[in-house]
């Protein structure tokens, strides 16, 4: 059945707009009209009652919510769990995270999201496997006992995953440009993270296919006055886009403004880096054996390394209006459109317009979520 959700505002590309109603069918937004369009008599109304509509928000990093954590049990089940945990917050498309783990978990960890796909869960947009193809002197959290070589196998097995949307975090110098590129053209979308790569690394890099940043500040080589290193570049480069954690600990206020300063707004991009305290009563977990306790917004280790995060999508547009000063549209599109747009996904998901997906949140001006649509559901 047709629905026509009306009497709220609707974020499109020009801005929040009055007196629309978007008409929604068979699981795709149909058209935006006027109040009095014929379409709308043969219609199932939904009053907003005056919420924002907004297009869903699209998180390319979450490693658990709702109580559990994907390396702890890579299965279906899971992943359920952790869409619905991330639902309530606004997340429509998500792609479950994978540190660094053993080969057989990594295989579990795949076929868990092919299966996930082929069931409908809803949200599952793909993979991202953080790891192991990572550097020891910026490991973070990670386990580096788990680390391996981007070998010609490894390559040949993540070319050919065929799991909605593969998205690998590696350590520009732990690998060649060549594997990059390989990477690359066979649909992986490669990202720049957990490294201590220089400036011409990184460069390096780019121009065979990287396109991303994972959690930019955060376990990189930082930009000095001599070497301008991982941060450097990602501020340098108009091609790459920069997931931020804006948690307020993560990363200084500050420093995120002056990076959003540096570079086009539309290639920095919302991610959670979500761990499984998201969408639950937990103010503890285990990681790979690790006691992780979650203080002050933050996940920590016994030696208070930063393990993830405890927030949620909508927290995040939130802070990005009150830290940063972003108006509330653009802070939106870095959590829908920008991210749907570096994954290869931006013709179908991430706007509010004709043809694309109906994954939408109606959610009041502080960005509380009253609720969501995947697929028109």
């Amino acid at each position: 059945m047709r629905e026509a959700l009306g009497n709220g505002r609707v974020l499109l590309d020009e801005g929040f707009v009055d007196g629309r109603v978007v008409l929604v069918e068979d699981g795709k937004i149909v058209d935006i009209c006027g109040m009095g369009d014929a379409r709308i008599a043969d219609a199932k109304r939904v009053d907003l009652a005056g919420a924002l509509l907004v297009p869903g928000f699209v998180d390319s990093q979450v490693n658990g919510g709702g109580g559990v954590l994907f390396n702890d049990n890579p299965s279906v089940e899971t992943i359920r769990t952790i869409g619905a945990a991330h639902r309530r917050f606004g997340t429509t498309s998500f792609l479950p995270t994978l540190i660094s783990d053993d080969l057989s978990v990594l295989l579990r960890a795949i076929g868990a999201v092919r299966d996930a796909i082929a069931g409908g869960v809803p949200g599952v947009a793909g993979v991202h496997l953080e790891g192991p193809f990572l550097s020891e002197a910026k490991k973070g959290t990670h386990d580096p006992t788990k680390f391996r070589d981007l070998d010609r196998d490894a390559v040949a097995m993540l070319s050919s995953l065929e799991v909605g949307r593969t998205l690998v975090t590696l350590a520009p110098e732990e690998t060649t440009p060549d594997s990059i590129a390989k990477l690359v053209r066979s649909g992986v979308v490669v990202a720049a993270g957990h490294t201590n790569a220089t400036y011409d690394e990184i460069k390096a890099a780019f121009d065979h296919g990287l396109t991303g940043i994972t959690h930019l500040f955060n376990a990189m080589s930082p930009m000095t006055h001599r070497e301008p290193g991982t941060v450097g570049a990602a501020l340098d480069d108009e091609r790459s886009w920069c997931g931020i954690i804006v948690d307020g600990r993560h990363v200084s206020p500050v420093v995120l403004k002056i990076a959003l300063r540096a570079k086009r707004r539309d290639r920095f991009m919302l991610v959670t880096d979500a761990m499984p305290s998201v969408g639950a009563e937990q103010p503890e977990f285990t990681l790979q054996g690790k006691r992780i306790t979650v203080k002050d917004g933050i996940c920590v280790d016994e030696n208070g390394t930063i393990s993830g995060s405890a927030i949620d999508m909508a927290s995040a547009v939130r802070n990005t209006v009150s830290m940063l000063e972003v108006p509330l549209e653009e802070a939106v599109r870095m959590g829908s459109a920008y991210p749907a747009e570096f994954l290869g996904l931006g013709h179908e998901i991430g706007r509010i317009a004709p043809g694309y997906r109906a994954n939408l949140v109606a959610m009041t001006e502080r960005v509380e979520v009253k609720q969501t649509w995947i697929d028109g559901k």
